[in-house]
């Protein structure tokens, strides 16, 4: 179910796996084929290099390129563990010689300790949410202001509650973005860095479970932005990108 996946160089979906870049539509492979979409990037079932290898750090290094990306951009990921919890550090390089967009996801499925989701509460930075067709899983307008079931703000129960939902608008607090997962069990921040803006949340309820993991995926852009054009990053050739998220206990 796309546990601990990279999403490189665009999260979520891709409507039909069609994009334009400097007016020239790209087709992507649809790898979403029941919902005609291409999902989650480039790098997911390709060979990652290891840069680097110690007993709390690990390095890896793919290219993202391939029919309908046209401009292969190198990406990196670095797991840091101390005793503060995981760090989680991207970075993206245009390889190319034209510029090109391009969003950086993941997809954790984080746990409240041993508490069960129903007994999880959760709360998130974010101030927005993704209205999506429901067949498609693809934005049919902007996003709107949380309210009712989808405002997170302040920490709800997720008994009964089920999502499959991109929230944006995450407001930084001392700096960074921070969603909250806490239970009898034990509680966890996901904490990214502000060009993490969107967050999708999937309470699903088969593997890995309506038991204890929740997936709560911090993105730099929505569902379909390579055609909507929202928070997208652009780099031109030679230029750079980097970003980090994480995850920390709490008491």
């Amino acid at each position: 179910m796309g546990s601990g996946a990279v999403l490189v160089p665009w999260p979520n979906r891709t409507a039909g796996g069609k994009w334009v870049l400097d007016g020239v539509e790209q087709q992507l492979e649809v790898t979403e084929p029941a919902r005609d979409n291409a999902i989650h990037g480039l790098v997911r079932r390709v060979p990652w290099t290891v840069v680097e290898h110690t007993g709390s750090l690990v390095v890896l290094e793919a290219e993202a390129s391939g029919p309908g990306w046209p401009v292969p951009l190198r990406t990196t990921i670095s797991y840091a563990l101390d005793d503060h919890g995981l760090t989680v550090s991207h970075g993206v390089h245009n390889i190319g010689s034209a510029r090109t967009p391009f969003g950086v996801g993941t997809h954790p499925y984080p746990r409240a300790g041993n508490s069960a989701t129903d007994e999880t509460s959760l709360s998130l930075a974010a101030t927005t949410v993704l209205p999506v067709d429901a067949d498609s899983m693809i934005p049919t307008g902007p996003a709107e202001p949380v309210s009712g079931d989808y405002d997170f703000r302040v920490a709800r129960l997720l008994e009964g509650v089920k999502l499959d939902t991109a929230f944006g608008g995450c407001e930084p607090v001392d700096g960074l973005v921070r969603h909250v997962l806490r239970g009898p069990e034990g509680a966890v921040e996901l904490w990214a860095d502000p060009d993490f803006k969107w967050v999708q949340v999937y309470t699903p309820d088969d593997y890995p479970g309506r038991g204890r993991a929740v997936a709560v995926e911090p993105m730099t852009c929505p569902p379909d932005a390579l055609n909507s054009g929202v928070d997208l990053i652009w780099l031109s050739p030679g230029d750079s990108w980097a970003g980090r998220w994480g995850l920390r206990p709490l008491d």
